[in-house]
């Protein structure tokens, strides 16, 4: 019998510590998967912050670097400086990169800094009790917003991602969704293209995922991928945000 699936090398034989339905493990598969395809199993260095991605260094099978919550950014553009022929990339949850890492992700893409970042958006503080994140929508619910969240109490949704397109070092910047086969396939292609926009020296390149979190929002896994479509992409449209790569000459 021809094996068609399998676990792509660059994951470790581990059991995730994720909740069912979370969309880490989702995008844990598509990481390894591509940089299984595009042969960077040596080169790959992953940088990993606080929240529920602090341990992802259990699960890939690369080089892995550590970096306090929200600096994922400023570690990433030390190691890419100091060993600039390797592939780095940042993993970082709504917030991490939207609240305390808002100033390290702004000026790193207004450099240009040659690195790469997978910003995961479930819309709340996973990993600390579902609280309001930077990111939340308006009139959700969360342990520290329980009447909904009112743009005048608490702000409006920060959209990151259309700030960071707005830098003049960023050259890619994608939003997709792990919430359905389709958009995990177009995950896949937009991480692939943000590593090349890394490998051919290009700049800042930044995919955002809208990616459920169902133990804090309180449904079971098909309720919260069904409240992405519904939900989340009216305020957070998926799609290519910023695309410079044809008009971006390689650095090399």
């Amino acid at each position: 019998m021809k094996k068609v699936f399998s676990r792509p090398k660059s994951l470790k034989n581990n059991p995730f510590h994720y909740c069912p339905g979370c969309g880490h493990s989702i995008l844990h598969r598509i990481i390894g998967e591509v940089i299984d395809e595009m042969g960077l199993q040596e080169i790959a260095i992953g940088v990993p912050p606080a929240g529920c991605a602090v341990l992802a260094y259990n699960y890939f099978d690369i080089d892995m670097g550590e970096a306090p919550h929200g600096r994922g950014a400023a570690v990433a553009t030390g190691l890419k400086r100091a060993l600039p022929n390797r592939l780095v990339f940042t993993y970082q949850g709504d917030g991490d990169i939207a609240a305390i890492g808002t100033a390290e992700t702004i000026h790193a893409a207004n450099r240009g800094e040659n690195i790469t970042a997978i910003f995961v958006n479930n819309a709340v503080y996973g990993m600390t009790g579902g609280q309001m994140a930077p990111t939340t929508l308006p009139g959700q619910k969360t342990t520290t917003s329980p009447g909904g969240r009112t743009e005048v109490a608490h702000g409006h949704p920060m959209n990151l991602s259309e700030m960071l397109a707005l830098a003049s070092g960023s050259v890619y910047i994608v939003r997709t969704a792990v919430s359905s086969t389709s958009n995990i396939l177009k995950t896949k292609k937009a991480v692939a293209k943000a590593f090349q926009v890394q490998l051919s020296g290009m700049g800042f390149s930044l995919v955002e995922v809208l990616s459920p979190c169902g133990t804090n929002w309180k449904m079971i896994p098909t309720e919260a991928c069904h409240w992405i479509e519904e939900s989340m992409v009216k305020c957070y449209p998926l799609g290519v945000i910023k695309d410079i790569t044809g008009g971006r000459k390689s650095a090399d």
